[in-house]
């Protein structure tokens, strides 16, 4: 089955230059658009996409207030994968605390966009790390820090935390640790279900606010 896409842009160009890009490749299909976050909540219902490309900044409902609304009302919500001009953006960082799966750069090459969406939605491995480190540094507010000492996370847990904080797959942490990747999957799902984290980009960002892993 080809992953579905939803894009939610205010500007025509960036929405076709998208959907030109998405629909080239056989695994990926583009099921809707919109202009504006207002309108994302009925198409997600409405097409029930994998994954909504959504601009993090638009007139009425922006991406940040969008993202909040579809992960509180839609039931099994899709992955969200913020589109932005600029990287080191407090908006981006506010959107991932939100509960967004990643973002995309609008000055992205083709294979980048298709590539982080096949990501997003595979959802095993983290969207460029270094680029949430870096934002973790510059907008990290130490809000998770009693969340993350409240989990009790094992040492093996704990590990793989810090594993995912550096953006390895399942399958690479289940080589560092040799173990198999069964194993990690079941480890990766332990520390979400400690850290109440939605998936792997809210649990590194936990694990950057709370200081159990340095944003250097």
């Amino acid at each position: 089955m080809p992953v579905t896409v939803l894009l939610v842009d205010d500007e025509p160009l960036v929405r076709a230059g998208l959907r030109a890009v998405l629909e080239a490749q056989p695994d990926i299909e583009v099921v809707g658009e919109a202009a504006d976050g207002a309108a994302v909540i009925p198409l997600v219902r409405q097409l029930r996409p994998d994954v909504v490309a959504m601009d993090v900044r638009m007139p009425l409902l922006d991406g940040i207030e969008a993202t909040r609304a579809v992960l509180r009302t839609v039931a099994d919500p899709p992955k969200i994968l913020v589109v932005t001009t600029f990287e080191n953006d407090e908006y981006v960082y506010e959107a991932l605390r939100a509960g967004a799966d990643g973002f995309l750069l609008k000055r992205a090459r083709p294979a980048e966009i298709v590539n982080a969406v096949r990501l997003v939605a595979e959802g095993d491995s983290l969207l460029f790390p270094a680029a949430v480190r870096a934002l973790a540094s510059s907008y990290g507010k130490g809000s998770a820090r009693t969340a993350l000492a409240e989990a009790a996370l094992t040492e093996r847990e704990a590990a793989v935390l810090r594993l995912m904080a550096r953006g390895l797959s399942n399958a690479e942490i289940a080589g560092r640790l040799i173990v198999g990747t069964e194993t990690v999957k079941t480890h990766v799902s332990a520390v979400l279900a400690k850290l109440g984290a939605r998936d792997r980009t809210q649990a590194v960002i936990a694990a950057y606010e709370s200081g159990f892993v340095a944003p250097s």
